[in-house]
């Protein structure tokens, strides 16, 4: 049964600010997209967002999707992406979404799991969903192309077929499942993340008041997820011309045109589509605000990317995960002045936690915790797993108990309230002044006899050298007997047969402190450092870990033919 939304008792949905915006605001763009030459000629209005969104959302119903049906979703970032996502929401659906680009086994096994109704996408991936036998019990296919092929309907004539229903808007309760969201995932097989109406409730309002976002502004989102967020602040969305799974490709010319002819006045972007608007160095004269997250965002290029900005504009940059976000902020004058301490082993400073959230260090463990304690904190200082609780807090992940009682924390409030308390799988601690440091993921740290080292605290105190463009400090061997390995990525132009020369000065560099002074074995890296897909930013230390193995073992069996020659 659908309700139209008022004023005065709106479900707890995010589709529910459309109907609103709309009547305020009718003929402002919610989302303007590059057409297939590049020129920006698709845009929606809110108006026409929330009416074809409501058609959409009856149209699906015709066919059997209504609330709480599981609904793939593989759509590229144009107007159609909105329009489903913003119809599923107000059907009460529950969209799916897995990051692209995944490996396709991982792939067919998170759709498995999901075990969706339905199937929404472009011609592509219904050719591959065919192909590869993905979601075979998915019983309403639709696509985006003309025809319906190996489809059941077109998403035109779904939404042809509501298009006389009206308003339409479950009355979704904040408990009720809104969507799940398949991580990319730095190891194994990514995990189901579910969200519920209340959780993109609290993070479009934790993120409207953390970074004073206002109706009206002009976003350039570029990764599209985030860009949902935009319609329920009362934004315009540019959805970039570029390749959202490849950030650090972005053509730098094709942003700022986006930014001069739409007068951008905030963007989003992973570190390494920073780092391509640095190098490229030209003035974004028009944006106020620029926020970048998915990796920490070296101080270099915060320092770089505010020398581009007017002197009011603010740079942040948030913490957090698909599971919890946001957790913490930093504006970047602020991130800068503590650069010194980063490059000194102290870890990257995230900021302050975010109201109204709970931000506590617990010890280091690796098994689950059923049961919150105060005696599970360290003291002030201290380095140990970052846990959040709060209002966008996730609960669990879909059918993935074990990995939910990994992550999850049972808490007792009064009167007989309770919570869950989400473990990070990130080290950090609070200092003195509240702020919130990162360390680095508790599964890359490496564990000697005795001594642990946190990467975030090890791989600045290397990355100040002219020469090196990044490392990464890996373990090789058991837990608690391991060795540190430095692998170094060259900046590029500088030749390999300098690696001798950079190799000593490294070295020298980590004798300056107690803790780098461990690391002993340096590598060079000859190609990129693997990354993650979803922001190019994530270095895959498994992956470096495993090369690792193996570079040491050349090394090796050289040194002794050499010796024996």
């Amino acid at each position: 049964m659908t309700s139209t939304a008022t004023a005065t008792a709106a479900p707890c949905n995010i589709a529910a600010a459309l109907p609103r915006l709309a009547a305020e605001r009718p003929a402002q763009a919610a989302i303007r997209c590059p057409g297939p030459r590049g020129a920006y000629d698709v845009s929606l209005s809110y108006a026409q967002l929330d009416a074809r969104s409501d058609a959409i959302a009856a149209g699906l119903a015709t066919f059997g999707i209504a609330r709480g049906a599981r609904v793939v979703v593989m759509l590229r970032p144009t107007p159609e992406f909105f329009l489903a996502m913003f119809a599923l929401f107000k059907a009460g659906a529950v969209p799916v979404l897995v990051d692209p680009g995944i490996d396709r086994r991982a792939l067919r096994q998170c759709l498995g799991e999901a075990e969706p109704q339905a199937f929404i996408g472009v011609p592509l991936a219904h050719t591959a969903r065919v192909l590869l036998r993905w979601s075979p019990a998915a019983r309403v296919r639709i696509t985006t192309g003309a025809r319906a092929w190996l489809a059941d309907a077109t998403l035109a004539a779904v939404e042809a077929a509501g298009a006389a229903a009206g308003p339409q808007l479950v009355d979704t309760a904040g408990g009720d499942v809104a969507a799940i969201l398949f991580t990319s995932g730095s190891t194994g097989v990514p995990k189901g993340v579910v969200y519920r109406h209340r959780h993109f409730a609290a993070q479009v309002a934790m993120l409207r008041d953390a970074f004073g976002l206002e109706a009206g502004g002009i976003d350039l989102p570029t990764f599209p997820p985030f860009a949902l967020f935009d319609p329920a602040l009362g934004l315009t969305s540019i959805i970039p011309d570029m390749d959202p799974t490849r950030p650090a490709d972005a053509d730098p010319t094709r942003l700022h045109a986006a930014i001069d002819r739409f007068g951008v006045t905030q963007l989003f972007g992973s570190p390494a589509l920073m780092r391509v608007l640095a190098d490229h160095g030209r003035p974004l004269a028009t944006v106020t605000r620029v926020t970048s997250a998915g990796a920490p965002v070296p101080a270099d290029v915060v320092a770089r990317i505010r020398a581009l900005l007017p002197d009011d504009a603010q740079f942040w940059t948030p913490y957090g995960a698909t599971e919890c976000l946001p957790v913490a902020v930093i504006e970047g004058r602020e991130l800068v002045s503590l650069r010194a301490r980063t490059e000194a082993g102290a870890g990257t400073c995230v900021g302050r936690p975010v109201p109204p959230n709970e931000v506590r260090i617990i010890a280091v463990d690796d098994a689950p915790i059923a049961q919150w304690s105060p005696s599970l904190e360290v003291k002030p200082g201290q380095v140990g797993e970052i846990t959040v609780a709060g209002p966008s807090a996730t609960d669990s992940y879909f059918r993935r108990d074990a990995q939910t009682r990994a992550a999850k924390i049972h808490e007792a409030l009064a009167e007989g309230a309770a919570r869950v308390v989400h473990r990070m799988g990130d080290l950090g601690y609070l200092d003195g002044d509240g702020r919130l440091w990162f360390c680095g993921r508790k599964t890359q740290r490496v564990v000697g006899a005795g001594w642990t080292l946190c990467t975030e605290q090890v791989e600045p105190v290397f990355d100040v050298h002219a020469d090196v463009r990044r490392t990464a400090l890996v373990g090789v061997g058991t837990a608690g007997a391991q060795r540190p390995v430095l692998c170094v990525e060259l900046r590029p132009g500088v030749a390999g047969a300098e690696w001798p020369r950079i190799a000593g000065e490294l070295r020298h560099l980590g004798e300056g402190h107690v803790h780098t002074a461990r690391v002993e074995s340096f590598l060079h890296h000859p190609r990129a450092f693997p990354v993650d897909i979803r922001h190019n930013a994530k270095i895959g230390r498994e992956k470096l870990a495993a090369w690792a193995v193996g570079a040491l073992r050349r090394a090796q069996r050289h040194a002794t033919q050499e010796a024996s020659e």
